[in-house]
């Protein structure tokens, strides 16, 4: 089981906003000794959302989705995760209330049954069996379907509502897994030089990857590689070690991170 995300808008692809959820999830679980598995964009192509959809419901992962949830036309998160699990859309009863309660604090003498107020209630419209993920900004809540969540594409009610998640539904998986992360910076060097070095080092510490982050220098820093090792904090030791005599056996300028 990973944790995965997925973030809908057709602004993000265009470039009318800039994407800030995948930096924040990938803090919020890094605070709990997780880490993000995979992550994709989609625009607001209800068909492309429900194929992924369909796809991730069956993966078993766990699964944040962003945006898409409201009642404009452009959102279609709240259907297509509907039809992606063949279920119907249905009017939350709590949910109702949250929205109703809303706009009761904001114009104390509104109207419910006015059309735009009626309108609203589609934002408490989930596939049939969702659960409400609370809204601690404005009350409109988001939802969960198994192991995935829904929230607002806004960072104000995302960020506070995807960390409920986290301590309410998996607190059970913060710091299972130990992890460590060392490396080096390596001068003017050809990763494929490296690469006999790496696969020898993964080959000798199978609960270790090592990574290669290659750089082209700038007018302060000369051209490198940041060359390093990750995973099980006892293995990482030693596969540091390895590292560091190979890089000096084949008289690498180097120095550590």
């Amino acid at each position: 089981m990973a944790f995965g995300l997925i973030i809908i808008g057709d602004e993000i692809l265009s470039g009318k906003r800039r994407d800030q959820h995948f930096p924040k999830v990938v803090e919020l679980l890094a605070e709990r000794g997780l880490q993000l598995g995979w992550a994709e964009y989609l625009g607001d192509d209800p068909a492309r959302i429900t194929a992924t959809l369909q796809r991730t419901f069956a993966s078993g992962d766990i699964v944040f989705s962003c945006g898409g949830i409201g009642a404009t036309p452009d959102d279609h998160t709240r259907q297509c995760a509907a039809a992606a699990l063949g279920r119907p859309l249905v009017l939350h009863a709590e949910g109702k209330k949250n929205i109703q309660e809303r706009i009761r604090e904001t114009t104390p003498d509104a109207d419910l049954n006015s059309a735009e107020n009626l309108h609203r209630l589609k934002m408490a419209e989930f596939p049939q069996g969702a659960e409400l993920i609370p809204n601690p900004y404005n009350r409109i809540a988001g939802f969960t379907v198994g192991t995935h969540h829904f929230v607002p594409g806004f960072p104000v009610m995302a960020w506070p509502m995807l960390a409920w998640v986290l301590d309410t539904h998996y607190s059970h998986l913060f710091n299972q897994v130990a992890r460590a992360e060392k490396a080096f910076i390596v001068y003017e060097a050809a990763e494929s030089a490296l690469t006999p070095l790496m696969e020898q080092i993964e080959a000798a510490h199978p609960l270790v990857k090592v990574f290669s982050l290659p750089s082209v220098g700038d007018a302060n820093t000369r051209r490198h590689i940041e060359l390093g090792v990750k995973g099980d904090p006892a293995q990482v030791a030693s596969a540091y070690e390895q590292m560091r005599t190979g890089l000096a056996s084949v008289g690498a300028d180097y120095q550590p991170l």
